[in-house]
C-alpha cells in the first residue's frame, strides 16, 4: 500500500517525465522496460542451459519434453492474452506483471522439489503466466512518436537477457554446485528484488501526449466487435504475417532452447560466457537499425520499411549459413550473423511492425491484440518443430537440423513477405472503405 510520501514521489517522477526532453524520456522508458523484461527472462530461460543428458520418458528426450511443456504453457498464455491484454485497463498492468512472475517462480520451486517426470507439469505451469508479460510491458511504450526506439530497446532485452540469464545459470551450476533441477529457481530468485524496482519505474511512465495521439492514433482497449471487424478487414494479411511469424518463432525458439547443444557441437560447450558475448553485438545492431526507423514520419512508408528489414534479416541468416558451411567464417561469427538476421525479422513483429500498421490505417485499438494473435500461433509452430526434430530427424545432430532449418525459413519467409507487401499495398489504396476504421 502506497504511503503519502511514496505517492508524492510517484507523482514527481511522472511529472518530470512529462516535461523532460525526448532523449531523457526515451532512456528512462527503455531502462524500465528493458530491465523489467530481462528480470522476467530469469524465470523462463535459465533451465535451457541444462542438458538433462541420458534422461528420457516415453521415447522422448526429457529436455524436449520440458521445453515442449513450457512452450505449451506459454502458447496457451498467448491465446488467453488475445483477450486479456487487449482489454487490460492501464491501472492494473504493473500489479498483474508482478503476480504473473511470482506465479512462475513458484512453479520453478515445484520443478526443483518434484522428481522427474513431474517437472514437465511444473514447467507448463511456469510458462502459463509468463506469456502475457510482454504485452503488458509493451503497452507502456506503444502509441508514441518514439515507439520505434522504445520498442527496439525493449526488444533487445530478449536477445541480450536470454544469453545473460543462461550465463548466470551456468555459473550457478559450475561455481555454486547447484543441480540442474534447482538452478532455474535459484537463478530466478536473484532477480526478484530488482524486478520490484524496475516495475515501479515502469509504472511511472505517463500516457501518450496529445502529439503522440495525433501521430500514432489513440490506444485503447479493443472490444470484441472491434477485434472481429479488424480480422474481417485484414484477415488475409494477418494470415500471411502469422505464417512468417510462425517460421521466425520456431527458428528463434530452437536456437534459444538448444544453443547449449549447438555450442557443444561447435566446440564451445564449457564456455559459459559465449551465450552472452555472442548476443551483445546482435542486441546493439538491432537496437541501432530499428531505432533509425523513428526518423520515418509517414506511417505507411515506415510499415514498408519494416517489411524490407524483415526480408533483409532472412537474407543475412541464409547467406551467413552458406558462408559458414563453406568454412569462410568462424562459428562465433556465424552464430552472431544468424542471430542478427533472425532478430531483424523477429523483433519488428513484437513491437514496431504492428504499431505502424495500426497507425497507417488509423485503427483505434492496441498492439497487444495483434501481437498476441500472431504469438499464439507462432509458439504452436515451435512445438511442432520440436516433435518434428525428435521423431522425423532424430538421426540428425542439433547443428545439422539447425542449418537446414535456416535455409527453409529464409526462402519461405522471403516469399511470404513479398505477398504481404502486395496485400497491404492494395488495402492501403482502398483504405477509405475499411469498416474497422469506424467501429468504436
Amino acid at each position: 500500500m502506497s504511503t503519502p510520501t511514496n505517492k508524492h514521489l510517484e507523482a514527481k517522477v511522472t511529472k518530470w517525465l512529462q516535461s523532460t526532453n525526448r532523449v531523457a524520456f526515451s532512456v528512462f522508458c527503455i531502462l524500465a522496460a528493458f530491465c523489467t523484461y530481462s528480470c522476467m527472462y530469469a524465470f523462463r530461460k535459465p533451465f535451457a542451459v541444462a542438458t538433462f543428458e541420458d534422461e528420457a520418458f516415453w521415447g522422448i528426450d526429457y529436455k524436449i519434453l520440458l521445453i515442449t511443456a513450457q512452450v505449451l504453457g506459454y502458447t496457451l498464455s498467448k491465446f488467453i492474452g488475445i483477450r486479456v491484454i487487449s482489454e487490460m485497463k492501464n491501472n492494473r498492468r504493473s500489479i498483474f506483471i508482478l503476480l504473473l512472475i511470482v506465479s512462475a517462480a513458484l512453479a520453478l520451486l515445484g520443478f526443483a522439489l518434484a522428481p522427474a517426470p513431474w517437472g514437465i507439469l511444473f514447467l507448463f505451469l511456469n510458462g502459463l503466466p509468463l506469456g502475457m508479460v510482454w504485452g503488458l510491458v509493451f503497452s507502456f511504450l506503444e502509441g508514441r512518436q518514439t515507439t520505434e526506439v522504445l520498442g527496439a530497446g525493449l526488444s533487445v532485452s530478449f536477445i541480450f537477457s536470454s544469453g545473460f540469464v543462461k550465463t548466470v545459470g551456468k555459473v550457478v551450476m559450475l561455481s555454486w554446485g547447484v543441480s540442474e533441477d534447482w538452478m532455474p529457481f535459484v537463478t530466478g530468485s536473484l532477480f526478484l528484488v530488482p524486478l520490484l524496482g524496475f516495475v515501479w519505474l515502469l509504472d511511472r511512465i505517463p500516457e501518450p501526449s496529445p502529439e503522440d495521439v495525433a501521430m500514432r492514433t489513440k490506444r485503447e482497449p479493443m472490444s470484441k466487435a472491434q477485434r472481429r471487424q479488424f480480422l474481417v478487414d485484414f484477415g488475409g494479411g494477418m494470415f500471411l504475417l502469422t505464417l512468417v511469424y510462425i517460421l521466425l518463432t520456431a527458428f528463434r525458439d530452437f536456437r534459444d532452447n538448444f544453443s547449449a547443444e549447438i555450442w557443444q557441437v561447435l566446440g564451445y560447450g564449457d564456455n559459459a560466457e559465449i551465450f552472452t558475448l555472442t548476443e551483445i553485438p546482435v542486441s546493439i545492431a538491432v537496437l541501432v537499425l530499428l531505432g533509425l526507423m523513428m526518423g520515418i514520419k509517414q506511417n505507411y512508408k515506415a510499415l514498408n520499411a519494416n517489411y524490407l528489414i524483415i526480408i533483409g534479416g532472412f537474407a543475412v541468416s541464409g547467406v551467413s549459413t552458406l558462408l559458414f558451411q563453406n568454412h569462410m567464417i568462424s562459428p562465433p561469427l556465424w552464430m552472431i550473423l544468424v542471430g542478427l538476421g533472425l532478430y531483424l525479422g523477429y523483433v519488428p513483429f513484437n513491437s514496431i511492425l504492428f504499431d505502424r500498421l495500426i497507425a497507417a490505417f488509423r485503427v483505434t485499438g492496441n498492439v497487444g491484440f495483434l501481437i498476441y494473435l500472431a504469438d499464439s500461433f507462432g509458439y504452436l509452430g515451435s512445438v511442432v518443430i520440436l516433435f518434428y526434430k525428435n521423431f522425423g530427424f532424430a538421426n540428425l545432430s542439433w547443428l545439422e537440423f539447425f542449418t537446414q532449418s535456416i535455409y527453409v525459413v529464409s526462402v519461405s519467409g522471403t516469399l511470404l513477405m513479398g505477398f504481404c507487401i502486395v496485400y497491404f499495398r492494395k488495402k492501403y489504396e482502398s483504405r477509405d472503405g475499411l469498416a474497422v476504421l469506424s467501429v468504436r
